[in-house]
């Protein structure tokens, strides 16, 4: 969130019907919170505008799209200056669908999707490890998602 915006209820219960349902449309908000469709128009624009509205977009099922497997690679880098060019590889990498930095041992901790282990270590032996700089990596198996969602909307301040 922006230092320079700051929400009031209105923007909370926009935000809230949004995450609840990122395609319902602009009038059906208005009706749920029984204010204008111009309203919610704007107020959509200044959240997008402020940078607290990303963007909207479609989330795909792994699994329905045949994507039985997926990992956490945890990534190890000879030097870190050389970080910049190994992400651009990386990101050549439609299966890695996450790209974190963080602290501790890992540079780089990513999300990885494969149709089965066998094209999952393909992906990490053949793609993955093959990117110079790469020192080694660590990968855990993940059995399923038990749940993901956004951030929750911070309490308005009055």
């Amino acid at each position: 969130m922006t230092d320079h915006y700051i929400l009031d209820e209105i923007d909370k219960n926009i935000l809230e019907e949004l995450q609840a349902d990122a395609e319902k449309p602009y009038i059906q908000i208005a009706k749920s919170l029984n204010i204008s469709n111009s309203l919610v128009h704007q107020r959509i624009a200044r959240l997008k505008q402020a940078g607290i509205i990303e963007t909207t977009q479609v989330n795909l099922s792994e699994k329905g799209l045949g994507y039985e497997s997926s990992a956490f690679t945890g990534v190890i880098l000879k030097e870190d200056p050389t970080s910049k060019n190994i992400i651009e590889a990386l990101r050549k990498i439609p299966e890695i669908v996450e790209c974190y930095y963080i602290s501790g041992q890992y540079t780089l901790f990513l999300k990885i999707v494969a149709v089965n282990n066998e094209h999952l270590r393909e992906i990490l032996y053949e793609k993955i490890d093959a990117i110079p700089g790469i020192m080694r990596t660590e990968t855990t198996i993940n059995f399923g998602t038990v749940f993901r969602r956004n951030c929750p909307v911070p309490e308005v301040k009055r």
